[in-house]
């Protein structure tokens, strides 16, 4: 199915339980982090959604902020319809985006879709570079940090 007239806007409190259905559809096999309609609205101006022409959400993508400079790209999801349109790739612009826009100065992200993040300006990253990254993994899934495939991947931020 081909999706025409997308576009990626900010987050709405009436896209929540949309939202939470995407990321936690994929949550099971460890693609994303399980998220709560509390985490969700806590973070809902962190969150960007890929609208298809309907108004639907066929994607999503959030920032969840470690320090002042650094950032994590949290909840990258897409329905699996959309796969292969190269809308993971617009989702993650649009995390860079807000990101930059905000005045970080880093973003990375953990993740299999190693090919997705290289192509889109992000380098190879040891996990420990961000210690509270696996501080906040042994607080919420100790097996998050013990999957091997998971890669980290980093991207310097330029000023708006």
């Amino acid at each position: 199915m081909i999706h025409l007239s997308t576009r990626i806007v900010p987050a709405h409190e009436t896209d929540i339980p949309q939202l939470l259905s995407l990321n936690n559809r994929y949550a099971e096999s460890g693609l994303t982090l399980a998220r709560t309609p509390e985490f969700a609205a806590n973070h809902l101006s962190d969150y960007r959604v890929l609208r298809d022409a309907q108004g639907g959400i066929l994607g999503c993508v959030a920032l969840d902020e470690y320090s002042p400079s650094v950032v994590e790209l949290i909840s990258l999801a897409v329905d699996e319809d959309a796969h292969g349109l190269g809308y993971g790739r617009q989702l993650i612009q649009a995390a860079v985006d807000l990101a930059t826009a905000r005045g970080y100065k880093e973003l990375f992200a953990v993740s299999y879709s190693d090919e997705l993040f290289l192509s889109a300006g992000f380098e190879r990253a040891p996990l420990d570079t961000y210690p509270e990254k696996i501080s906040r993994y042994l607080k919420v899934d100790k097996t998050e940090i013990e999957v091997g495939q998971k890669h980290c991947f980093a991207r310097k931020l330029t000023a708006p």
